[in-house]
């Protein structure tokens, strides 16, 4: 049988000619880091001074132990290299290497003694490239598209330059006789009720006339074929299999699979997974309004609720399996439905597709190209297919996984970024999106639809970023435009948009420590690493507010509901378009580090008002107050498999307090669709000093929500620096484990900053808007000594403008 033993102890490092411990898997940063000899990048100014790192060589060194085996071959394997390193053993050549994205394996047998890891400066190693192929364009000035590496290392608009080197994954032992499990490809169907694996296999023999056997099991049901060659088919069929569903929509059921390979009855390897039944296919079919863009698994059409992943860590290897669960659990908690792995970061480990699969969440995963030109000569293209080829195979079990996207945002930079001009008929990649990457899905995993890029229309007869055609990202909004100017577009899927706010508090004061805290203060700024970023901030906020000057505290709640209300207004009105819109995906559920970026969840795990806020928007039921032709609606949107019956309250308010008008409308809106109710002329809003209230009960199953739990919609038709509001009056109160606020005026985004009151707490809820006379009770986790006082001095609210 084969035998596999971990080889991670004993490695050291080698830094100016002395040794350091070393901890594998990990990375140079984090070794230098725990040696003392680098202070932490993530505080204060680090970054800067860490920088030499990265254009240095280094060496790790370890001693494969000599083992009696009775085995014929022993096999050394590394799961992940980053990124060109040079392995000798007992100062003999095993092997050169240049892709961060792939495994390698040596052959070993009878080998032992020195066991050595040099890594290139990949900054060398792209230089080198760079001037083999010849220069290429791209968003950014560093060299990433010229190695196969996470190409967010190099620094992003949220990240820093952190670019690493090492042993990032498992390295392994394995001995083995008579033949192995070279390679195990699932196609995982189902086929008119019946649960259907197949298993294609690949073997690697040291004998060739040996006799060998596949058996597969799953669940109950075994079938056994033989291999012929270096090959094998297995096909396991399982009547009435339960489907595999994304959250929301059904169970997520699992089934173990086992292959054995056997040589006249002797286990020799044995290879275990666990798959899902689901259909997945993607809608682009053409219809009045365009190209349609929707997912859909098991016969159910999605309007999918997203959000976009980038590494959780810089440095990768620090990422736990108890930390992606924890993240990932985070998002479904918030009501999504779909993680789109992004294209400048990793394939991610099996920890991630597992805890989605558990989860129910869909994941769209992107190859890593991102944002650049990338050069189609070798040696990059044999990198490219081969790593694509491994990890095409590699995720194939897992039934979380529905989509193959091909980059992001290249085919859109080639046309609109001045980068065909550039490259003069040059290379660019367009090869592997709409070759190579096809071509490889098509062959190894044609369960998967697979789409060339996002943003992308289908066609180069379209332009790639248009909206009535595919994918598109809405960035102009952002970067150059108001948020409201969301609602003037309806794209077929939102596959990015965002807007930035600042991390929590408690977040800020650990990263920049010492430091007399301003939007413009020396940390602030290096930790805001998008292009005008904080120019942006500004400019987004004054639309909307009154800026405050040298308050940092108010200019840190501000912009924090500021992006709140920003991914509101987009999602509320792409929602309410549905089927015509099926899908947004937030830019972005996490950070890398404790920056101001577009996260929901800060750097340090702390959950923004954004992500309340889309625990409402990503519900199973919305209400939302929408314009329609000159005029006002409430928009039920219903994502649940029943009809959503109940009764519509509208009310017209002031600001000041009192009721001025009131209606109720009987609400009755279809299965997985979206109704709308017209709002009385003599309930419309008639200036500043009036708003809309929309109340719905019903049989609900809103996120975080029980059944008949009140859904609410707000509408103020000014922005809030010219809104009228009154001085803010409540009381606070606190309880084991909650903060009780009673309004006696209008109180406009409540938001309670756990943080303030303990670095470790959280509460349960964003942003609330009371009525006067209403009540909320916050829940507040890992605060330890409740005080009224200090809870009040914690709570932050609209407050009139001066």
């Amino acid at each position: 049988m084969l035998e596999a033993s971990p080889l991670d102890d004993g490695w050291k490092l080698r830094h100016e000619g002395k040794t350091l411990p070393a901890v594998v898997p990990g990375c140079v940063h984090t070794d230098l880091l725990a040696a003392g000899v680098i202070p932490d990048p993530f505080l204060g100014l680090g970054e800067s001074e860490v920088a030499w790192v990265g254009r240095r060589e280094w060496t790790y060194e370890t001693h494969l132990p000599a083992v009696p085996s009775g085995h014929e071959q022993t096999d050394l394997v590394f799961d992940g290299l980053d990124t060109v390193a040079e392995i000798t053993l007992n100062g003999r050549l095993l092997g050169r290497v240049r892709n961060m994205h792939r495994s390698y394996r040596f052959d070993v047998t009878g080998l032992d003694g020195p066991l050595s890891v040099r890594f290139v400066s990949a900054y060398a190693e792209a230089e080198a490239v760079r001037g083999k192929v010849g220069d290429r364009p791209g968003a950014y000035a560093e060299p990433y598209q010229y190695l196969r590496k996470m190409a967010c290392s190099f620094g992003w608009d949220w990240g820093p330059t952190l670019v690493t080197a090492g042993i990032w994954r498992p390295v392994r032992v394995e001995r083995w006789s008579t033949a192995r499990l070279a390679r195990v490809r699932p196609l995982v169907t189902v086929e008119q009720g019946v649960g259907v694996v197949e298993l294609r296999v690949d073997v690697e023999r040291t004998r060739v006339e040996a006799g060998l056997t596949l058996e597969a099991r799953v669940g109950d049901r075994r079938v056994s074929a033989d291999v012929v060659g270096a090959t094998g088919v297995v096909r396991v069929e399982v009547p009435d299999a339960e489907l595999w569903w994304p959250q929301g929509y059904g169970e997520q059921a699992l089934y173990e699979v086992e292959l054995t390979l056997r040589h006249h009855g002797t286990p020799l390897d044995v290879w275990r997974r666990r798959v899902g039944f689901r259909r997945v296919e993607l809608d682009t079919s053409a219809d009045a309004r365009g190209t349609g863009f929707t997912l859909v698994v098991n016969g159910e059409r999605l309007f999918a609720r997203g959000v976009n992943w980038i590494p959780d860590d810089v440095f990768p290897s620090r990422v736990t399996r108890e930390r992606y669960r924890k993240r990932l659990r985070q998002a479904a908690d918030a009501g999504v439905d779909l993680v789109r792995v992004w294209g400048g970061g990793l394939y991610e480990s099996e920890d991630f597709y597992d805890a989605c699969d558990e989860l129910g969440l869909l994941v769209w995963q992107d190859f890593p190209f991102a944002c650049a030109t990338y050069p189609e000569e070798q040696p990059l293209r044999g990198e490219v297919e081969a790593e694509a080829r491994e990890n095409v195979v590699r995720l194939m079990p897992h039934p979380s996984l529905v989509l193959w996207n091909g980059n992001n945002e290249n085919l859109w930079g080639f046309r609109d970024w001045g980068w065909e001009e550039r490259l003069g008929g040059d290379s660019w990649g367009e090869g592997y999106y709409l070759g190579l990457l096809p071509r490889v899905v098509a062959e190894l995993d044609p369960t998967r639809p697979y789409t060339a890029g996002s943003p992308w229309s289908g066609s180069w007869g379209r332009h790639p970023n248009d909206p009535a055609h595919g994918t598109h990202h809405s960035w102009e909004v952002w970067n150059r435009r108001d948020y409201a100017e969301y609602r003037d577009e309806v794209p077929r899927f939102v596959a990015e948009f965002g807007w930035q706010a600042p991390p929590a508090h408690a977040t800020l004061r650990r990263a920049l420590p010492g430091e007399e805290l301003a939007a413009d203060s020396p940390g602030m700024l290096h930790h805001q690493k998008a292009e005008d970023g904080n120019g942006k901030l500004e400019r987004g906020l004054a639309r909307h507010f009154v800026v405050p000057d040298a308050d940092f505290d108010r200019w840190h709640y501000l912009t924090q509901v500021n992006q709140a209300r920003a991914v509101a207004t987009g999602i509320e009105h792409w929602r309410s378009h549905w089927p015509v819109c099926a899908g947004t995906i937030v830019w972005q559920l996490n950070d890398c580090w404790p920056v101001t970026s577009w996260s929901a969840i800060d750097g340090d795990g702390r959950e923004k008002p954004l992500y309340h806020e889309l625990r409402r928007l990503y519900a199973d039921r919305l209400l939302t107050v929408q314009e329609r032709d000159g005029r006002l609606v409430v928009a039920a949107v219903n994502q649940c498999a029943e009809r959503w019956e109940g009764t519509l309250t509208l009310r017209r308010l002031s600001v000041q307090g009192g009721e001025l008008a009131a209606a109720t409308v009987e609400l009755g809106v279809g299965a997985r669709e979206v109704g709308e109710a017209a709002v009385p002329a003599g309930l419309e809003p008639a200036g500043a000093e009036e708003f809309l209230v929309a109340d719905a009960r019903g049989s609900l199953r809103a996120a975080g929500a029980g059944s008949g739990e009140r859904l609410r919609a707000v509408h103020f038709p000014a922005p809030d620096r010219e809104t009228p509001y009154p001085q803010p009056e409540f009381e606070v109160a606190v309880a084991p484990g909650a903060v009780i606020v009673t309004a006696h005026t209008l109180v406009r985004d409540l938001l309670l900053q756990a943080d303030r009151l303990a670095p470790g707490a959280r509460a349960d809820r964003g942003l609330v808007t009371l009525l006067p006379g209403e009540r909320v009770t916050i829940g507040v986790e890992g605060w330890e000594t409740p005080d009224a006082a200090a809870a009040r001095a914690a709570l932050y609210c609209q407050e009139p403008a001066r």
